[in-house]
C-alpha cells in the first residue's frame, strides 16, 4: 500500500498494489517481452533476441520517475519505456525491441492487464463479501425485521431476506465482472494505424501468439479507437461500486442510534469519535461508502472520453489512464471495506422485534385489509376493507387506543374477524410471503456462480 495520506482509507485492500506506478511499467513491459517472444514464435525475429529482450523486462530495473518525466517529449510513457528497454539488451537483441508496435498498443494493452490483475484480486475479495451474506441471509431466514419503504416502516421482512437481497446485487457484480475478465480484455495490436503493415504477411499469428502469451482476448480487429471494452469496464466497475453503496447505506442506516438494529464490532478503538467518546460508527461500512461515492464521476470521465478520432486519436485514449487506474482503486478498497464491514457486524434480533412492536401492529394493516375481504368471500370489497383498516390506523396514530381493539370493536370488521383472529393476523412472523422461497433462490443463484 501507497504511505500517501488518504491511501488507508481510500485506497484499502489489495487492487491498489495492482494499480501503481509499478504495475503500470511492469504491465507494459510485460506487453513488450510478449510481443518479442511472439514474434519470435512466428519466426520474425531471432529466439535468442527474444529471450534476450524478455529477461530485461523487470520494472525494478528501470527509473520509473524517470520515464514519467520523460513521457513529455512524446505525450506517453511507453516511448521513453521502450528507449530504456532499448539501452539495456544487447546491440544484436536492440534491433527487435518493440518492432511492429506502437505507443498506444503498450498502453492500452497495459491497461488491459492491470485491470484482469485488479479484476481477479477484485474477484477474491467479492467472494469473501458474498459467502458472509450467504451466511448472514441462511442463519437470520426467519429473523424478523421491519420492512421499510421510503424509510418508514411497512410490512415486515426477514434480515435473511435483506442480506439475500444484497447477496443478489454483489452475485449480479460478479458475473458481470468474470465475462467481461474472460471475453473482453482483450490484447492491443495494431501498429501505427491498426494495419500491422511493418509485419508483413506475420501480423495476424504475431498477434494470436501475443494474446495467448499475456492471457487476453484475441480481438477481432485493432481497437485504437473503438473504445467498447473500456467503456464496459467502467460499467462493471460502477455497478460493482451500487451493490456495494447500497449494502454499506443500509447498515450505516440500520446502525443509527433510534434504529439499532446492527452494528459492527471491531477491534478496541475502531468507530469511535474524536469529540464524543460515546460513539459507535460502523467505520467500515462508512468507508465503503466513501470509496463507492467516487465511482460515478470517474465511470462519466472514462466515457466521456470514448469519442476516438479517425484511426488514431489525440488525446483520447491519454484521457482514460489516471481516471481508470482510480476507478479500480475505489472500487478495490469500496469491496474490501465491505468484506471488514459484515465481518464485524452484529445482528440484534431483540431490537428488530422491538421496533416492530413499536408500531402496534400497525405495519400489518396490509394482512388485516386482505383478510377481511377474503374471510368476507368477497362482500367487503378491495376498497372498502383498505378504507376500514385505514380509519382504524388513522385513530391508533391520534392517540384513539390500540390498533386492535379499534379493529376489534369496528362493526364490519368485527362482523367477519374476531379478536384471536386479529391477534394472528398482526403477527409480523406470519405475514411473510414468499420470504424463505426468495432466499433461497438468491443462494442457489450465488451457488451456481461460486
Amino acid at each position: 500500500m501507497s504511505d500517501g495520506l488518504f491511501d488507508a482509507v481510500l485506497a484499502a485492500g489489495p487492487v491498489a498494489g495492482q494499480v501503481s506506478d509499478r504495475a503500470w511499467v511492469q504491465a507494459m513491459l510485460d506487453f513488450e517481452g510478449a510481443l518479442a517472444l511472439a514474434s519470435a514464435d512466428a519466426g520474425v525475429i531471432p529466439v535468442e533476441a527474444a529471450e534476450e529482450i524478455a529477461r530485461c523486462c523487470r520494472a525494478e530495473d528501470y527509473d520509473i520517475a524517470d520515464i514519467g518525466a520523460r513521457a513529455v517529449d512524446i505525450g506517453n510513457p511507453a516511448g521513453p519505456l521502450v528507449r530504456a528497454l532499448t539501452a539495456r539488451v544487447t546491440p544484436q537483441a536492440a534491433a527487435y525491441v518493440h518492432l511492429g508496435a506502437t505507443s498506444q498498443d503498450v498502453s492500452d494493452t497495459a491497461a488491459m492487464l492491470v485491470t484482469a490483475r485488479s479484476f481477479d484480486a477484485l474477484r477474491t475479495e467479492l467472494r469473501s463479501d458474498a459467502a458472509l451474506l450467504a451466511g448472514l441471509a441462511e442463519e437470520h431466514a426467519y429473523t424478523v425485521m421491519p420492512g421499510r419503504s421510503l424509510l418508514q416502516q411497512a410490512p415486515p421482512v426477514t434480515f435473511g431476506l435483506t442480506a439475500a437481497g444484497w447477496l443478489s446485487g454483489i452475485t449480479a457484480a460478479q458475473a458481470r465482472l468474470n465475462g467481461i475478465r474472460r471475453d473482453r480484455l482483450a490484447v492491443q495490436f495494431g501498429g501505427a494505424v491498426g494495419t500491422l503493415a511493418a509485419l508483413g504477411d506475420n501480423g495476424i499469428r504475431v498477434l494470436s501468439g501475443l494474446a495467448e502469451r499475456l492471457g487476453l482476448a484475441e480481438p477481432v480487429l485493432p481497437w485504437h479507437t473503438e473504445r467498447s471494452r473500456i467503456a464496459e469496464v467502467a460499467g462493471a466497475l460502477g455497478q460493482t461500486c451500487g451493490a456495494v453503496a447500497k449494502i454499506a447505506r443500509d447498515i450505516t442506516l440500520l446502525a443509527q442510534t433510534e434504529v439499532g438494529e446492527v452494528y459492527e464490532q471491531g477491534p478496541a478503538g475502531t468507530g469511535g469519535s474524536s469529540t464524543m467518546p460515546h460513539k459507535r460508527n460502523p467505520v467500515a461500512a462508512v468507508l465503503a461508502t466513501g470509496s463507492t461515492g467516487q465511482a460515478p464521476g470517474l465511470v462519466a470521465a472514462l466515457l466521456g472520453a470514448s469519442a476516438h478520432e479517425h484511426q488514431r486519436a489525440a488525446g483520447a485514449w491519454h484521457a482514460e489512464w489516471r481516471p481508470l487506474s482510480e476507478l479500480l482503486r475505489t472500487t478495490g478498497s469500496a469491496v474490501h471495506w465491505l468484506v471488514v464491514s459484515l465481518e464485524r457486524l452484529r445482528v440484534d434480533p431483540e431490537r428488530m422485534r422491538l421496533n416492530l412492536d413499536r408500531t402496534g401492529g400497525l405495519l400489518l394493516a396490509e394482512n388485516v385489509a386482505i383478510e377481511l375481504v377474503s374471510a368476507s368471500q368477497g362482500a367487503v370489497g378491495r376498497q372498502v376493507a383498505s378504507d376500514t383498516v385505514a380509519d382504524c390506523c388513522r385513530a391508533a396514530l391520534t392517540g384513539g387506543g390500540e390498533l386492535i381493539d379499534l379493529l376489534a370493536g369496528d362493526p364490519l370488521v368485527r362482523r367477519y374477524l374476531g379478536r384471536d383472529r386479529l391477534t394472528e393476523l398482526l403477527d409480523p412472523a406470519g405475514y411473510l410471503g414468499s420470504a424463505d422461497e426468495f432466499i433461497r433462490r438468491a443462494l442457489d443463484d450465488w451457488k451456481a456462480q461460486s
